[in-house]
Protein backbone atom coordinates (compact mmCIF):
# COMPACT_ATOMS: atom_id res chain seq x y z
CA UNK A 1 0.00 0.00 0.00
CA UNK A 2 1.42 3.39 -0.98
CA UNK A 3 1.72 6.10 1.64
CA UNK A 4 -0.69 8.35 -0.26
CA UNK A 5 -3.33 5.65 -0.56
CA UNK A 6 -2.99 4.91 3.15
CA UNK A 7 -3.62 8.58 3.92
CA UNK A 8 -6.65 8.74 1.62
CA UNK A 9 -8.09 5.63 3.26
CA UNK A 10 -7.45 7.29 6.63
CA UNK A 11 -9.42 10.31 5.40
CA UNK A 12 -12.21 7.97 4.29
CA UNK A 13 -12.34 6.27 7.70
CA UNK A 14 -12.38 9.65 9.42
CA UNK A 15 -15.31 10.85 7.30
CA UNK A 16 -17.24 7.62 7.90
CA UNK A 17 -16.89 8.10 11.67
CA UNK A 18 -18.60 11.49 11.40
CA UNK A 19 -21.08 10.96 8.54
CA UNK A 20 -22.92 7.80 9.56
CA UNK A 21 -24.70 5.70 6.96
CA UNK A 22 -23.34 7.49 3.90
CA UNK A 23 -20.33 5.32 3.07
CA UNK A 24 -21.16 5.27 -0.66
CA UNK A 25 -21.51 9.06 -0.74
CA UNK A 26 -18.15 9.48 1.01
CA UNK A 27 -16.42 7.17 -1.46
CA UNK A 28 -17.96 8.98 -4.43
CA UNK A 29 -16.85 12.36 -3.03
CA UNK A 30 -13.30 11.08 -2.71
CA UNK A 31 -13.43 9.75 -6.28
CA UNK A 32 -14.60 13.17 -7.46
CA UNK A 33 -11.83 14.93 -5.57
CA UNK A 34 -9.08 12.60 -6.85
CA UNK A 35 -10.39 12.97 -10.39
CA UNK A 36 -10.26 16.79 -10.12
CA UNK A 37 -13.97 16.87 -10.96
CA UNK A 38 -17.23 18.21 -9.59
CA UNK A 39 -20.21 16.40 -8.09
CA UNK A 40 -23.95 17.03 -7.99
CA UNK A 41 -25.68 15.58 -4.92
CA UNK A 42 -29.42 14.97 -4.93
CA UNK A 43 -31.36 13.84 -1.91
CA UNK A 44 -34.21 14.75 0.39
CA UNK A 45 -33.60 17.24 3.23
CA UNK A 46 -31.82 15.90 6.31
CA UNK A 47 -29.57 13.34 4.60
CA UNK A 48 -26.31 15.08 5.57
CA UNK A 49 -25.46 16.34 2.07
CA UNK A 50 -24.20 19.70 3.29
CA UNK A 51 -22.55 18.21 6.38
CA UNK A 52 -20.68 15.66 4.27
CA UNK A 53 -19.22 18.33 2.00
CA UNK A 54 -18.29 20.63 4.88
CA UNK A 55 -16.69 17.74 6.78
CA UNK A 56 -14.62 16.74 3.74
CA UNK A 57 -13.35 20.30 3.34
CA UNK A 58 -12.57 20.67 7.05
CA UNK A 59 -10.68 17.36 7.02
CA UNK A 60 -8.15 18.76 4.53
CA UNK A 61 -5.88 21.79 4.96
CA UNK A 62 -7.75 23.65 2.25
CA UNK A 63 -10.03 26.64 1.69
CA UNK A 64 -13.80 26.21 1.78
CA UNK A 65 -16.65 28.54 0.80
CA UNK A 66 -20.39 28.03 0.75
CA UNK A 67 -22.72 29.75 -1.72
CA UNK A 68 -26.44 29.66 -0.93
CA UNK A 69 -28.17 29.80 -4.31
CA UNK A 70 -31.31 31.97 -4.49
CA UNK A 71 -33.35 33.45 -7.37
CA UNK A 72 -31.91 36.94 -6.76
CA UNK A 73 -28.28 35.80 -6.86
CA UNK A 74 -26.05 37.64 -9.37
CA UNK A 75 -23.03 36.28 -11.28
CA UNK A 76 -20.79 38.75 -9.45
CA UNK A 77 -21.96 37.26 -6.14
CA UNK A 78 -20.12 34.11 -7.22
CA UNK A 79 -17.15 35.30 -9.26
CA UNK A 80 -16.44 38.63 -7.59
CA UNK A 81 -16.24 42.04 -9.25
CA UNK A 82 -14.07 45.10 -9.89
CA UNK A 83 -14.32 47.66 -7.11
CA UNK A 84 -13.52 51.32 -7.83
CA UNK A 85 -10.99 52.82 -5.42
CA UNK A 86 -11.52 56.57 -5.21
CA UNK A 87 -8.20 57.03 -3.43
CA UNK A 88 -6.21 55.80 -6.41
CA UNK A 89 -8.74 56.23 -9.22
CA UNK A 90 -8.30 52.59 -10.22
CA UNK A 91 -10.31 49.39 -10.10
CA UNK A 92 -9.36 46.52 -7.84
CA UNK A 93 -10.73 42.99 -8.29
CA UNK A 94 -12.39 41.57 -5.20
CA UNK A 95 -12.56 37.79 -5.40
CA UNK A 96 -15.89 36.04 -4.92
CA UNK A 97 -16.56 32.85 -2.94
CA UNK A 98 -15.75 30.66 -5.97
CA UNK A 99 -12.08 31.28 -5.23
CA UNK A 100 -11.58 28.32 -2.86
CA UNK A 101 -10.44 24.72 -3.01
CA UNK A 102 -13.89 23.42 -2.07
CA UNK A 103 -17.05 25.27 -3.04
CA UNK A 104 -20.46 24.19 -1.78
CA UNK A 105 -23.18 25.32 -4.20
CA UNK A 106 -26.17 24.76 -1.94
CA UNK A 107 -29.51 24.24 -3.73
CA UNK A 108 -27.88 25.10 -7.05
CA UNK A 109 -31.12 24.77 -9.02
CA UNK A 110 -32.62 27.83 -7.28
CA UNK A 111 -30.48 30.28 -9.30
CA UNK A 112 -31.37 31.50 -12.84
CA UNK A 113 -29.47 30.76 -16.07
CA UNK A 114 -27.14 33.78 -15.94
CA UNK A 115 -25.78 32.63 -12.60
CA UNK A 116 -25.43 29.06 -13.86
CA UNK A 117 -23.36 30.31 -16.80
CA UNK A 118 -21.01 32.18 -14.46
CA UNK A 119 -20.35 28.97 -12.56
CA UNK A 120 -19.95 26.99 -15.81
CA UNK A 121 -16.69 28.74 -16.79
CA UNK A 122 -15.25 28.13 -13.35
CA UNK A 123 -16.16 24.44 -13.45
CA UNK A 124 -15.02 23.89 -17.04
CA UNK A 125 -11.88 26.02 -17.28
CA UNK A 126 -10.89 26.54 -13.62
CA UNK A 127 -10.81 30.27 -14.23
CA UNK A 128 -12.99 33.36 -13.92
CA UNK A 129 -13.25 36.17 -16.48
CA UNK A 130 -14.17 39.61 -15.15
CA UNK A 131 -13.62 42.99 -16.80
CA UNK A 132 -11.63 41.51 -19.67
CA UNK A 133 -9.17 39.80 -17.33
CA UNK A 134 -8.79 36.13 -16.51
CA UNK A 135 -8.21 35.00 -12.93
CA UNK A 136 -7.08 31.38 -12.34
CA UNK A 137 -8.70 29.27 -9.65
CA UNK A 138 -6.72 27.00 -7.27
CA UNK A 139 -5.20 23.80 -8.67
CA UNK A 140 -7.38 21.81 -6.29
CA UNK A 141 -10.81 23.16 -7.17
CA UNK A 142 -13.98 21.17 -6.58
CA UNK A 143 -17.63 22.25 -6.76
CA UNK A 144 -20.03 20.16 -4.71
CA UNK A 145 -23.58 21.14 -5.61
CA UNK A 146 -26.77 20.01 -3.90
CA UNK A 147 -30.36 19.96 -5.00
CA UNK A 148 -33.64 18.81 -3.47
CA UNK A 149 -35.65 16.34 -5.60
CA UNK A 150 -38.89 16.95 -3.73
CA UNK A 151 -39.55 20.70 -3.86
CA UNK A 152 -39.57 22.19 -7.38
CA UNK A 153 -41.31 25.51 -6.77
CA UNK A 154 -38.96 28.41 -7.53
CA UNK A 155 -36.30 26.19 -9.13
CA UNK A 156 -34.62 26.20 -12.54
CA UNK A 157 -33.55 23.18 -14.55
CA UNK A 158 -29.78 22.94 -14.87
CA UNK A 159 -28.61 23.32 -18.51
CA UNK A 160 -27.38 20.12 -20.14
CA UNK A 161 -24.00 21.77 -20.76
CA UNK A 162 -23.56 22.37 -17.05
CA UNK A 163 -24.83 18.92 -16.07
CA UNK A 164 -22.20 17.40 -18.34
CA UNK A 165 -19.52 19.30 -16.40
CA UNK A 166 -20.37 17.36 -13.26
CA UNK A 167 -18.19 14.28 -13.08
CA UNK A 168 -20.73 12.43 -10.92
CA UNK A 169 -24.43 12.84 -10.23
CA UNK A 170 -24.90 11.16 -6.86
CA UNK A 171 -28.34 10.24 -5.55
CA UNK A 172 -28.73 9.72 -1.80
CA UNK A 173 -31.34 7.39 -0.32
CA UNK A 174 -32.93 7.36 3.12
CA UNK A 175 -31.02 5.29 5.74
CA UNK A 176 -32.29 1.95 7.04
CA UNK A 177 -33.42 1.35 10.63
CA UNK A 178 -30.02 0.18 11.92
CA UNK A 179 -28.26 3.20 10.43
CA UNK A 180 -30.93 5.49 11.86
CA UNK A 181 -30.09 4.19 15.35
CA UNK A 182 -26.39 4.87 14.78
CA UNK A 183 -27.19 8.42 13.68
CA UNK A 184 -29.27 8.93 16.83
CA UNK A 185 -26.41 7.67 19.03
CA UNK A 186 -23.91 9.95 17.28
CA UNK A 187 -26.13 13.03 17.71
CA UNK A 188 -26.61 12.24 21.39
CA UNK A 189 -22.83 11.97 21.80
CA UNK A 190 -22.36 15.33 20.06
CA UNK A 191 -24.96 16.88 22.39
CA UNK A 192 -23.01 15.64 25.41
CA UNK A 193 -19.85 17.25 24.06
CA UNK A 194 -21.68 20.54 23.55
CA UNK A 195 -22.77 20.37 27.20
CA UNK A 196 -19.14 20.14 28.27
CA UNK A 197 -19.12 16.44 29.13
CA UNK A 198 -16.03 14.46 28.12
CA UNK A 199 -16.36 11.46 25.85
CA UNK A 200 -13.75 8.82 25.09
CA UNK A 201 -11.87 10.00 22.04
CA UNK A 202 -11.27 7.80 19.01
CA UNK A 203 -8.22 7.44 16.81
CA UNK A 204 -6.58 10.78 16.01
CA UNK A 205 -6.67 12.00 12.44
CA UNK A 206 -4.01 14.13 10.77
CA UNK A 207 -5.31 16.41 8.01
CA UNK A 208 -4.10 15.82 4.48
CA UNK A 209 -2.61 18.72 2.55
CA UNK A 210 -3.57 20.04 -0.87
CA UNK A 211 -0.25 18.83 -2.30
CA UNK A 212 -0.91 15.31 -1.01
CA UNK A 213 -4.32 15.29 -2.69
CA UNK A 214 -2.80 16.50 -5.97
CA UNK A 215 -0.06 13.87 -5.76
CA UNK A 216 -2.63 11.16 -5.11
CA UNK A 217 -4.54 12.38 -8.17
CA UNK A 218 -1.42 11.72 -10.23
CA UNK A 219 -0.79 8.32 -8.65
CA UNK A 220 -4.25 6.97 -9.59
CA UNK A 221 -3.46 7.59 -13.26
CA UNK A 222 -0.91 4.76 -13.09
CA UNK A 223 -3.69 2.19 -12.61
CA UNK A 224 -3.77 -0.03 -15.71
CA UNK A 225 -6.82 -0.38 -17.95
CA UNK A 226 -6.57 -3.33 -20.33
CA UNK A 227 -7.69 -3.06 -23.94
CA UNK A 228 -10.59 -5.43 -23.24
CA UNK A 229 -11.83 -3.21 -20.40
CA UNK A 230 -11.36 -0.08 -22.55
CA UNK A 231 -13.47 -1.71 -25.26
CA UNK A 232 -16.14 -2.46 -22.65
CA UNK A 233 -16.20 1.19 -21.54
CA UNK A 234 -16.57 2.37 -25.13
CA UNK A 235 -19.26 -0.25 -25.80
CA UNK A 236 -21.30 1.02 -22.84
CA UNK A 237 -21.09 4.60 -24.10
CA UNK A 238 -22.02 3.56 -27.64
CA UNK A 239 -24.97 1.63 -26.22
CA UNK A 240 -26.37 4.80 -24.61
CA UNK A 241 -26.40 6.43 -28.04
CA UNK A 242 -27.94 3.48 -29.88
CA UNK A 243 -29.64 1.36 -27.18
CA UNK A 244 -31.96 -0.32 -29.72
CA UNK A 245 -28.95 -2.23 -31.10
CA UNK A 246 -28.70 -4.04 -27.77
CA UNK A 247 -32.30 -4.02 -26.57
CA UNK A 248 -35.19 -3.57 -28.99
CA UNK A 249 -37.45 -2.47 -26.12
CA UNK A 250 -35.32 0.67 -25.70
CA UNK A 251 -35.88 1.83 -29.28
CA UNK A 252 -36.86 5.51 -29.30
CA UNK A 253 -36.28 5.89 -25.56
CA UNK A 254 -33.08 7.98 -25.75
CA UNK A 255 -32.86 11.35 -27.51
CA UNK A 256 -29.16 11.90 -26.78
CA UNK A 257 -26.65 9.44 -25.41
CA UNK A 258 -23.59 10.08 -23.28
CA UNK A 259 -20.90 12.44 -24.60
CA UNK A 260 -17.18 11.64 -25.06
CA UNK A 261 -16.67 13.36 -21.72
CA UNK A 262 -18.57 10.43 -20.20
CA UNK A 263 -16.04 7.97 -21.68
CA UNK A 264 -13.18 9.87 -20.06
CA UNK A 265 -15.05 10.17 -16.75
CA UNK A 266 -15.96 6.47 -16.64
CA UNK A 267 -12.35 5.44 -17.29
CA UNK A 268 -10.93 7.83 -14.70
CA UNK A 269 -13.47 7.01 -11.99
CA UNK A 270 -13.01 3.27 -12.54
CA UNK A 271 -9.24 3.72 -12.11
CA UNK A 272 -9.74 5.58 -8.83
CA UNK A 273 -12.21 2.98 -7.55
CA UNK A 274 -9.66 0.24 -8.31
CA UNK A 275 -6.92 2.28 -6.55
CA UNK A 276 -9.07 2.72 -3.46
CA UNK A 277 -9.75 -1.02 -3.44
CA UNK A 278 -6.01 -1.73 -3.54
CA UNK A 279 -5.68 -2.88 -7.15
CA UNK A 280 -3.38 -1.55 -9.87
CA UNK A 281 -5.72 -2.61 -12.68
CA UNK A 282 -9.35 -1.92 -13.59
CA UNK A 283 -12.00 -4.65 -13.57
CA UNK A 284 -15.62 -4.57 -14.83
CA UNK A 285 -16.69 -4.36 -11.18
CA UNK A 286 -14.90 -1.00 -10.89
CA UNK A 287 -16.87 0.26 -13.88
CA UNK A 288 -20.16 -0.97 -12.43
CA UNK A 289 -19.36 0.77 -9.12
CA UNK A 290 -19.44 4.21 -10.75
CA UNK A 291 -21.38 3.80 -14.01
CA UNK A 292 -24.74 5.06 -12.71
CA UNK A 293 -23.23 8.21 -11.18
CA UNK A 294 -21.23 8.92 -14.34
CA UNK A 295 -24.02 8.36 -16.88
CA UNK A 296 -27.40 9.17 -15.30
CA UNK A 297 -27.15 12.92 -16.01
CA UNK A 298 -25.64 12.44 -19.45
CA UNK A 299 -28.49 10.41 -20.95
CA UNK A 300 -31.39 12.52 -22.22
CA UNK A 301 -34.55 10.48 -22.55
CA UNK A 302 -37.28 10.96 -25.14
CA UNK A 303 -40.68 12.39 -24.21
CA UNK A 304 -42.21 8.96 -24.79
CA UNK A 305 -39.81 7.33 -22.36
CA UNK A 306 -40.50 9.96 -19.72
CA UNK A 307 -44.25 9.50 -20.20
CA UNK A 308 -43.81 5.79 -19.57
CA UNK A 309 -42.00 6.53 -16.31
CA UNK A 310 -38.61 5.36 -17.60
CA UNK A 311 -35.52 6.84 -15.93
CA UNK A 312 -31.87 7.07 -16.98
CA UNK A 313 -31.03 4.51 -14.31
CA UNK A 314 -33.50 2.09 -15.91
CA UNK A 315 -31.75 2.49 -19.27
CA UNK A 316 -28.32 1.95 -17.68
CA UNK A 317 -29.54 -1.18 -15.87
CA UNK A 318 -30.93 -2.61 -19.10
CA UNK A 319 -27.70 -1.92 -20.99
CA UNK A 320 -25.52 -3.48 -18.29
CA UNK A 321 -27.47 -6.71 -18.77
CA UNK A 322 -26.98 -6.88 -22.54
CA UNK A 323 -23.58 -5.32 -23.27
CA UNK A 324 -21.12 -8.25 -23.22
CA UNK A 325 -18.58 -8.29 -20.40
CA UNK A 326 -14.87 -8.43 -21.35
Amino acid sequence: MSELREKVLGLKTHLESIIVGQDDLIKKMLITMLASGHALLEGAPGLAKTKAIKTLASSISADFNRIQFTPDLLPSDITGSDIYLSSTGTFDFKKGPVFANFVLADEINRAPAKVQSALLEAMAEKQVSVGGKVYPLPKLFMVMATQNPIEHEGTYNLPEAQLDRFLLYIKIDQPDAETEKKILALVRAEDLVSEGKTLQSGKSYEKMTVDEILNASQEVLKVHTSEAVENYIVALIMATRHPEKYNEELKGSVRYGASPRATIALDKCAKINAWLEGRDFVTPEDIHAVVYDVLRHRIILSFEALAEGLSSDDVISSLLKVVPLP
